[in-house]
């Protein structure tokens, strides 16, 4: 694995955003101790990695009133109701995000979804302190996203040891070779690549079809980022994408139900070797 020395802080949007959750998640230290009491209480939260293992590619329906690349989505979206249309259509799990200041969400959205429905819930944010992990747990969630680029390679494992300790369940971001070396050799489980790059907010579609190939078939893949139609569900399966995040097209549909079962039931592909 590459030297932590060699990671520098991410920069662009993504950099923006780290900063203000590095001070959520001061703030959310002091509310440490009342955390870990309803953590405890949590109790019965399904999966969210067996949820993905199916021979037919998963959708993780994402909850998302707008996103710095789209500006405003949804701003009216009922979190709950959304997150069950979502779960009438088939989705395999749900992912909630909670980041307020470029995504408009809101641990109340993750508290609304985690009660409307009994799907695994993944906390979408951007989480660099444990003690955002262990809210994640409060809330009854069943994983949260770790994104290695604004972690480095010793924050990484730092923060999966601490969603270990917690027994809560994590989908390693990863957008190059490095990234997913580092996610590999740390043991990561569920790994999603994402095909745009968060500081410079470009896409390239195919990074999540170049980097699958390289992923053994034990690890649950999950593409994000442009996935809108069946033909990008398509593509994805047939380099062996266990799963796809879908947000902006789904939360901004017309007809959410409709919008998921158009993606639903695509065979994948056994990833070559």
């Amino acid at each position: 694995m590459q030297a932590s020395s060699t990671w520098s802080p991410p920069t662009g949007t993504l950099g923006t955003i780290i900063v203000a959750a590095r001070a959520r998640a001061r703030a959310l230290s002091e509310r440490a101790g009342e955390l870990s009491r309803q953590a405890v209480e949590v109790q019965g939260v399904p999966s969210f990695s067996d949820a993905l293992r199916s021979q037919t590619v998963a959708i993780i329906a994402e909850v998302k009133r707008r996103s710095p690349s789209k500006g405003w989505i949804q701003p009216n979206l009922d979190a709950a109701a959304q997150a069950r249309a979502y779960e009438t259509a088939g989705a395999s799990a749900v992912s909630v995000l909670t980041e307020p200041d470029h995504f408009a969400g809101s641990p109340d959205d993750l508290l609304a979804v985690r009660a409307a429905i009994r799907l695994p819930v993944l906390k979408k944010d951007f989480h660099v302190e444990p003690v955002q992990l262990l809210e994640a747990k409060a809330l009854g969630a069943s994983a949260a996203l770790l994104i290695a680029r604004a972690l480095g390679p010793r924050g990484l494992a730092e923060m999966m040891d601490a969603a270990a300790h917690l027994a809560l369940e994590v989908l390693v971001e990863i957008r190059d070779e490095r990234e997913l070396e580092q996610a590999r050799d740390l043991g990561a489980e569920v790994i999603g690549i994402n095909n745009r790059n968060l500081e410079t907010l470009a896409m390239d579609t195919s990074t999540s079809e170049r980097l699958l190939t390289s992923i053994p078939e034990a690890v649950i893949v999950v593409a994000e980022s442009g996935i809108v139609g069946r033909s990008d569900v398509e593509r994805v399966a047939r380099s062996g994408a266990n799963a796809v995040l879908v947000g902006s097209s789904l939360s901004g549909a017309s007809d959410a139900v409709q919008a998921v079962r158009a993606l639903t039931g695509v065979r994948r592909s056994a990833r070559a070797r």
